[in-house]
């Protein structure tokens, strides 16, 4: 059975929904085509109809959790950065890895990855940065920056590390001690 160009569109879709979940929940190296073609209800021989191969997958899955990313900033930036950054290191976003920070998530697969995903990578950190710029005090769009990007560094860090360790209390006093970090000087 032929399969229509929305059904196909709808199949890419759900390959990158897919993989944009589980490539934070276990990196890229811990999905194989197999299960990310099942993950997505579909088999592995329509992979290649969608993509040029699994790099290309990799980069355009990294696009979509980090675009997802941008929309839940925009939300939080209402809500001023005490909330915003409380929530980015509260117990539930440490805890959500596959629909989490793509940042926190694919930092290690980026620095490994190619030029594609670094690229993307790169995008996601900027709209990161843009993001908390407008959230900083300064009388110099620079200095915004500078803060924003020490921010970015710290948040993303601190994440990071709170989910590599075993100990909870311990990921909870590096969550805590980045608030605190992140918070100072903002009034």
């Amino acid at each position: 059975m032929k399969v229509t160009r929305a059904q196909a569109e709808q199949n890419r879709e759900r390959i990158l929904d897919s993989a944009a979940q589980l490539f934070r929940e276990r990196g890229v190296d811990g999905v194989g085509l197999n299960e990310l073609m099942q993950a997505a209800g579909l088999t592995r021989g329509g992979f290649y109809g969608h993509f040029e191969s699994k790099e290309d997958l990799v980069a355009q899955a990294a696009r979509r959790a980090l675009a997802g990313n941008v929309a839940q900033r925009r939300r939080m930036a209402d809500k001023g950065l005490a909330s915003w950054v409380r929530t980015y290191l509260s117990d539930a976003h440490c805890l959500r890895v596959g629909d989490g920070c793509g940042l926190t998530a694919l930092a290690a697969d980026a620095a490994r990855g190619g030029e594609a995903m670094q690229a993307v990578f790169g995008e996601g950190v900027e709209n990161f940065v843009t993001a908390l710029q407008a959230l900083m005090p300064g009388t110099t769009d620079a200095e915004r920056r500078t803060q924003a990007l020490a921010r970015v560094a710290t948040l993303v860090g601190a994440l990071l590390l709170a989910r590599a360790v075993a100990d909870e209390g311990q990921s909870r006093e590096l969550r805590e001690a980045a608030i605190d970090a992140v918070l100072a000087g903002t009034g």
